[in-house]
């Protein structure tokens, strides 16, 4: 792996295997009773979040901890960034501090990028604006490598709010990098702007039709992911009203029928229930949107191993 985890672009198909290995390897930590590897034993991560965040900043921590990390949370209202201090001059102020890694989630597409450029440290996004979100993608392709085996020729169906959506774009460069075809499914007010060129470039399929995607019209679905509706982040009418969306677009009862059993059904959290997806879906024998919660842990730990542990620490 490279330094930085900034984008899925950081890392290659192999890269994403090897990652892979040692989040099972990490998996079986969540089952013991002490939870506990000394792999980071004496490292220091700062996770500082500019965006309010649960199960991320959560599972981050939790993953540090359980590597004999310290870890260390901060936000942006317990930061001198609300006092009118420069991004710059708050990650500087940080790593002076002695840090071996950085976690960070910003409101700004390519912040994280940038401050790699201001720091010596490893540097995880853990979401930017719209842009990237790279270790969702990685815990979602290994919760489906779990239950599906190997990615390569699968069909999975990612639905929803995609202009406001950077796990949908990690997503779907991890997937198709794994060998997967992916179809987006989303109404013309949330399609990406220039998606038509991306998804040649890319390889990945584009659809208006839930219905027609989930019938099988553009090859049986192993795997539908349902991405959450970010009002907070519309400032216009980008549908009529949320019971239209939900007809149009919704995971509703009546389409988890035309799913063949034993496909997984994903959703990255938080869920909007009764919009995007139904309390039925969401609560399918084929959810597997809690696996994803516990895959996050485990993926997280690999990705901290793979940046931090040096050759002295394995």
């Amino acid at each position: 792996m490279k330094k930085h985890l900034l984008s899925i672009d950081d890392v290659t198909a192999g890269d994403i295997d090897a990652l892979f290995e040692t989040a099972a390897e990490m998996h079986d930590v969540q089952r013991r009773a002490v939870k506990k590897l000394p792999a980071l034993r004496g490292r220091t991560v700062i996770n500082l979040f500019f965006e309010d965040s649960t199960r991320t900043r959560s599972s981050f921590e939790i993953a540090g901890k359980w590597l004999s990390a310290d870890v260390i949370n901060l936000s942006a209202k317990g930061s001198s960034t609300s006092k009118g201090e420069s991004l710059r001059d708050t990650v500087r102020t940080v790593t002076a501090m002695g840090i071996d890694g950085l976690v960070m989630r910003h409101s700004a597409s390519g912040a994280a990028q940038q401050v790699s450029e201001w720091i010596d440290v490893p540097v995880i996004n853990a979401g930017d604006g719209t842009h990237e979100h790279p270790t969702q993608a990685l815990l979602d392709a290994y919760t489906l490598s779990r239950r599906l085996g190997p990615l390569e020729g699968r069909h999975v169906a990612i639905v929803g709010d995609l202009t406001h959506s950077r796990v949908f774009r990690s997503n779907v460069k991890s997937l198709t990098k794994l060998g997967a075809r992916v179809t987006v499914v989303a109404p013309p007010t949330l399609m990406p702007s220039g998606i038509g060129t991306w998804s040649e470039e890319a390889g990945f399929e584009t659809s208006y039709d839930l219905d027609a995607v989930l019938q099988g019209e553009h090859g049986t679905v192993d795997a539908v992911m349902m991405l959450r509706v970010q009002r907070e982040r519309m400032s216009g009418g980008y549908f009529p009203s949320a019971r239209e969306y939900t007809v149009g677009y919704g995971l509703t009862r009546d389409r988890l029928r035309c799913l063949a059993a034993g496909t997984p059904i994903l959703h990255p959290g938080p869920m909007n229930r009764g919009l995007e997806i139904s309390a039925d879906a969401a609560d399918a024998v084929d959810s597997v949107v809690l696996d994803q919660v516990s895959a996050g842990v485990a993926v997280r730990m690999a990705v901290l191993y793979h940046l931090l542990a040096g050759e002295d620490s394995q």
